[in-house]
Formats: C-alpha cells, sequence, structure tokens
C-alpha cells in the first residue's frame, strides 16, 4: 500500500477528555453570568432551552447524521431571552455567543490530556505523511483543546462535523478530507476509537482503518472489522509498517 496520508477522530483517540453535560454547576454558573445580561432564568429552565434549540437545529438538518451547531444555539438563545433593546450588533452577538459555547464546555469538563505517546508518533509520521482530522464535536471546543494539548499544528484539514451540519459516519466528512489531502481513499488510512462512526464510516470510501481501543467509543458492530487493531496509541507505527506492506 502506498500511504499518502493518515487521517485521525480526535477525542477518545489522540485527545483523552472526559466531560459531564449534566452537571447542574453548569447551567447554575450561567444563568447566574445571564443575569449581568438581563436574562433571568433558574438554571432548570436554562437547560430546557438549551436542549430544546438543540432538538430545533437537528430537526431542521434533515440529514441522517445531524450534527448541532453551539455557537448558533447561543445566539437563538440569546435572541429569544434578551430585550430587544439590548441585543447587540451581529459582531458582539457572535463573541457572547462563543463565550457562552466555551464556558459551558470549561465548566463541563474533568479531564483534557493526550493519551501517552500521542506527540511522539505525530512527531515520526508528519515527515512522511500528509496528517488530517475528522471529527464529530463543536469546532469552538475541538481547536482550543487541540490548541491547548498542543496538536493543533500537525493537521490539515482540520473536518469538525459543527462545520458541516452532519455527523460521522456521513461519508461526506471523510470524503472532504480526502479531496484537501488529494488523495484516493485507498491510499489513506483512517484512525479512530469507535467502530461505528470511525471504522464503518471510513470503510464505506474503502481507506484502511485503524482502531483505537481506548477507554472511549463503540467496540463491536456486527458486520464491522477494523483492518489493525492497536490498544497503545504507541502502536499505531507498527500499524503504518504494516500498511506499507500491505
Amino acid at each position: 500500500m502506498n500511504i499518502r496520508g493518515i487521517i485521525f477522530d480526535i477525542n477518545g483517540t489522540l485527545i483523552d477528555i472526559h466531560t459531564d453535560e449534566g452537571m447542574d454547576e453548569i447551567y447554575r454558573a450561567l444563568s447566574h453570568f445571564l443575569t449581568y445580561q438581563g436574562i433571568h432564568l433558574h438554571r432548570n429552565e436554562l437547560r430546557e432551552h438549551y436542549y430544546r434549540i438543540m432538538q430545533e437545529q437537528i430537526e431542521a438538518r434533515a440529514e441522517k447524521y445531524p450534527e448541532f451547531d453551539v455557537v448558533a444555539l447561543w445566539e437563538e438563545f440569546l435572541k429569544r431571552n434578551l430585550d430587544p433593546a439590548r441585543i447587540p450588533d451581529r459582531y458582539r452577538l457572535r463573541a457572547l455567543s462563543e463565550f457562552l459555547a466555551e464556558m459551558y464546555r470549561g465548566i463541563s469538563r474533568h479531564r483534557l490530556e493526550l493519551y501517552p505517546d500521542v506527540k511522539a508518533v505525530l512527531d515520526d509520521l508528519r515527515t512522511l505523511y500528509s496528517l488530517a482530522v475528522v471529527s464529530d464535536g463543536q469546532s469552538v471546543w475541538a481547536l482550543p483543546e487541540m490548541k491547548a494539548t498542543g496538536i493543533e499544528n500537525y493537521f490539515d484539514p482540520i473536518i469538525i462535523s459543527s462545520d458541516y451540519g452532519f455527523r460521522k459516519p456521513d461519508p461526506r466528512l471523510f470524503q472532504a478530507a480526502l479531496d484537501r489531502i488529494g488523495a484516493d481513499p485507498g491510499d489513506v488510512l483512517f484512525v479512530g476509537n469507535d467502530i461505528y462512526r470511525d471504522i464503518f464510516g471510513a470503510g464505506q470510501l474503502g481507506m484502511k482503518t485503524v482502531f483505537f481501543v481506548s477507554n472511549q467509543g463503540r467496540r463491536q458492530m456486527e458486520g464491522v472489522e477494523p483492518d489493525y487493531i492497536i490498544y497503545r496509541f504507541a502502536e499505531l507505527k507498527d500499524a503504518v509498517r504494516f500498511f506499507e506492506h500491505f
């Protein structure tokens, strides 16, 4: 196999992250902050608004695997709940919406770190192959988290589902990365931790797949088998050597 590129999932593959969106503390802190913007909602009301707008977005997508946009969600929330006389111009509205999204994520987060050996392996691979990312999530969260863990400069392109309106295993996300790399599916490896979204998703296009059995992600799906399995990220170099002689 002539490997031209390697595409990675982020969370559960490169970054070991744990968040809890059910924490009362998230909605309590946000509701307190919003009183300074003239919005007076109990934390439970705020939670209801948040998930209602999310569901509206998802239903409006009309996609098989819909993805929401958390910044657009907060923009809509502010438009519905601010006094019309206090709604800022679109630039300040966008900035406030991004701040609320970041605050939400920051309060919900318990852990953010790379899996062992990630940077060492990426340092070796980047000299030989094009590296890219295809990940479900919100770019307003994913890009700062990649920067915080020191891996934002390893990848081009970085494809995040919130920017497209649909999630993996939708093949269009994988194809977007392939188009940017300029490679055929048969010349690219995909590395992920979820047997359905990652391995099944990438396999639909004919990419060879490496399944990282981490502490996150779905591990089994009937009829889906990865081409190679690793249990430590450092083993990815063995997988690459295997495919080079495939």
